[in-house]
């Protein structure tokens, strides 16, 4: 909770920019980062540079020509990104992230319960063959992307997927579920709304997770503002993340890009949550 007495807990204001990490921050994240290759020239980018310029760009949600020039140039920016993402180091660090925040929590590695849920996102203008194609959400009546999320009882993200916003929730809730290949042994219990009900997921939720029970959060009858049981904490981390300015639409051409944001902004909530000092 914002009160005068925690302020000091948020205040950024000695960083060159607010978006940048922290001494603790990036302790937690340099183990985490594979050296340079054998052979060749010398790595002569600061990979504290590097995250620094990935999280202007996640915060600000500016174009990759506006990253300022104290920062590596965008080039530089962006092939570290791409190749963190391919080569499974953000994925790594997530997880590793994940697991300490779940440590500082007292909590089993693996959570026991998770709550599914999507968010659809407009597209920005963009076209072209070299693109993943966007949808239209019907229900929503937005044209763009589905990000669909898998979340813990504290609200950390877990797993994440990003599709076209044509593809119903149940059918990409199964995408989503059949993603985790065992990395949450611990996990029973899956919570959902109405949008997951049918034998089409719980077939699928059967043949990826056989283990995990579906319980269908509904919403209330009566025409006033109801709290439902478990399906506000993905909808808080929802707004959490969109803080980022980078997720406020669909910029990104391809699937995996909007994904690769997505993780650096659950990166971004945890290594905060893990190096906020108390005053």
């Amino acid at each position: 909770m914002w009160t005068p007495e925690n302020r000091g807990r948020y205040d950024r204001s000695r960083l060159r920019y607010p978006s940048d990490l922290t001494d603790a921050e990036w302790a937690q994240v340099e183990p985490l980062i594979p050296p340079a290759k054998p052979g060749g020239n010398k790595r002569t980018v600061a990979e504290r540079a590097v995250v620094d310029g990935v999280m202007y760009i996640l915060s600000t949600g500016c174009q990759w020509s506006a990253l300022p020039k104290d920062l590596p140039p965008k080039s530089t920016v962006h092939d570290y990104l791409r190749r963190w993402d391919a080569d499974g180091t953000l994925e790594r660090i997530h997880h590793a992230l994940y697991v300490l925040c779940r440590e500082q929590a007292q909590r089993e590695a693996s959570p026991a319960a998770a709550i599914i849920d999507s968010q659809s996102v407009k597209s920005a203008e963009k076209g072209g063959a070299g693109i993943d194609p966007p949808g239209y959400d019907a229900g929503k009546k937005i044209k763009g992307k589905k990000r669909h999320v898998l979340v813990d009882t504290q609200g950390l993200l877990m797993q994440a997927v990003v599709h076209a916003a044509d593809i119903q929730d149940r059918d990409g809730g199964v995408l989503l579920m059949g993603t985790l290949f065992g990395l949450y042994p611990f996990l029973l219990k899956l919570y959902a709304d109405s949008g997951y009900q049918g034998a089409k997921f719980q077939d699928g939720l059967k043949a990826a997770c056989g283990q995990i029970n579906l319980e269908i959060v509904r919403r209330c009858d009566r025409h006033r503002f109801v709290v439902l049981p478990k399906r506000w904490i993905v909808e808080r981390t929802i707004a959490w993340l969109n803080r980022c300015r980078r997720l406020a639409k669909d910029w990104e051409c391809l699937n995996r890009s909007g994904l690769c944001f997505l993780r650096w902004a659950s990166v971004r909530l945890m290594l905060r949550r893990l190096c906020q000092t108390r005053t």
